[in-house]
C-alpha cells in the first residue's frame, strides 16, 4: 500500500515523543517494579522454607504479599488506559486540525492512514511491554536468584502476546471512537466509560443475572450452584477484561487445569501435576480467540467506515 511506511514512521515517531505515552509508560513501570519488589521479598521468605518448589520465576507475575496487587493486576487494569491514549484521537484530531485531508491530497491511499495509525500503535504497544516484563523480569531474577526455566520462559512469552492483544484491543476500540465522534473529548470519554463498564460494573451485572435466571435459594443443590456459575462465567467473559484476567491466570499458574466450575468428586484422586506450555494453551485458547476477534471487529467496523465517510479540507 502506497504511503503505508510513511504513516507508520510518522506516527511512530509521534507515540514516543508523546508525553501521555512517557507518563503512561512511566507509571507502568513503576508499579510493575514495585509489586515485582514486594512479591520477590515474600518469595525469598518461602524459598528459605522450601527450597525445592517448582515455578519459582512466574511467582513473581502473580504473586502479591498483601501490600500491592501482582503484577498481572496492575497491567489488567492500566493497560486499557495505554489503548485508549494510543487511539482516542488518531482521526478526529487530524480531521479537526485540517492535516488528514492534506495527507490525503498527497499520493497516499485512504486505507494506508488508518493502517499505518494502527500498526504504528500496535508496534507502541509491544515495545512498551515487552520493555516493562524484561525489567520486571531482571528485578525478579536479581531478587530472588533464581533464573527461569525453558518451561517459565515460554509461558512468559504467551503471557507478553496476551498483554499485547488486550492492550490492542482497547487501542481499536478508540480508534473506532475517533472515527465514530468528531470530538476527542467526546472519544476519549467513550474510551474510558466502556473501560470503566468492562473493569468493574460487569461483574455486578453478570452477578445480578445470575441470580435472576438461577436463584440459589437457602439450600442449593450442586446442578443448581454449577448452573449459577455458568451463567455468571458466561456474561462475565463478555468483558475482555475477564478474558484477559482468565487467559494470563492460567499460562502463568500451570496447576490451573481448567476454567470452569469443578465439583470435589471430580478431583478426588487427581494427581497434581502441572500442566504443559501446549495443555495450558488449549484451555485458554477459546480466551485468546476471543480477544483476537473483539480487535479485528473493532478495527474493522472503524476501517470501514473510515472509507466511506466524506473527508473536506
Amino acid at each position: 500500500m502506497q504511503g503505508l511506511m510513511a504513516v507508520f514512521q510518522k506516527e511512530f515517531a509521534d507515540h514516543f515523543s508523546s508525553k501521555r505515552f512517557v507518563i503512561l509508560f512511566t507509571l507502568i513501570c513503576l508499579a510493575g517494579l514495585s509489586a515485582t519488589y514486594v512479591a520477590a521479598q515474600s518469595i525469598r521468605g518461602e524459598l528459605l522454607d522450601k527450597p525445592d518448589q517448582q515455578f519459582v520465576f512466574l511467582q513473581l507475575f502473580t504473586a502479591s504479599s498483601g501490600v500491592l496487587p501482582p503484577f498481572i493486576s496492575f497491567i489488567g487494569f492500566l493497560g486499557p488506559l495505554v489503548g485508549i491514549a494510543l487511539g482516542f484521537d488518531a482521526i478526529n484530531s487530524e480531521k479537526s486540525n485540517g492535516t488528514l485531508s492534506r495527507v490525503l491530497s498527497q499520493p497516499i491511499f485512504r486505507d494506508s492512514v488508518i493502517n499505518g495509525k494502527f500498526l504504528a500503535g500496535l508496534a507502541t504497544i509491544s515495545l512498551m511491554l515487552l520493555s516493562i516484563v524484561l525489567i520486571v523480569a531482571g528485578l525478579g531474577l536479581r531478587t530472588i536468584g533464581v533464573a527461569p526455566s525453558v518451561d517459565e520462559a515460554a509461558r512468559i512469552l504467551v503471557f507478553l502476546v496476551v498483554c499485547i492483544v488486550y492492550v490492542a484491543f482497547w487501542m481499536a476500540l478508540s480508534i473506532l471512537f475517533s472515527v465514530l465522534f468528531r470530538q476527542t473529548a467526546t472519544s476519549a470519554l467513550a474510551g474510558i466509560a466502556a473501560w470503566i463498564f468492562f473493569v468493574f460494573f460487569i461483574s455486578m451485572i453478570s452477578g445480578i443475572l445470575a441470580n435472576t435466571l438461577v436463584p440459589l435459594g437457602q439450600d442449593p443443590d450442586a446442578n443448581t450452584a454449577i448452573a449459577h456459575e455458568q451463567v455468571d462465567q458466561m456474561v462475565s467473559r463478555i468483558s475482555p477484561s475477564t478474558l484477559f484476567q482468565e487467559a494470563t491466570v492460567t499460562i502463568l499458574t500451570p496447576g490451573v487445569r481448567t476454567l470452569g466450575p469443578v465439583l470435589v468428586r471430580d478431583v478426588v484422586g487427581m494427581i497434581p501435576n502441572p500442566l504443559s506450555v501446549s495443555q495450558s494453551l488449549l484451555v485458554i485458547w477459546p480466551q485468546i480467540v476471543g480477544l483476537i476477534a473483539l480487535t479485528s471487529i473493532c478495527f474493522a467496523i472503524s476501517y470501514a467506515k473510515f472509507l466511506r465517510e466524506e473527508i473536506r479540507a
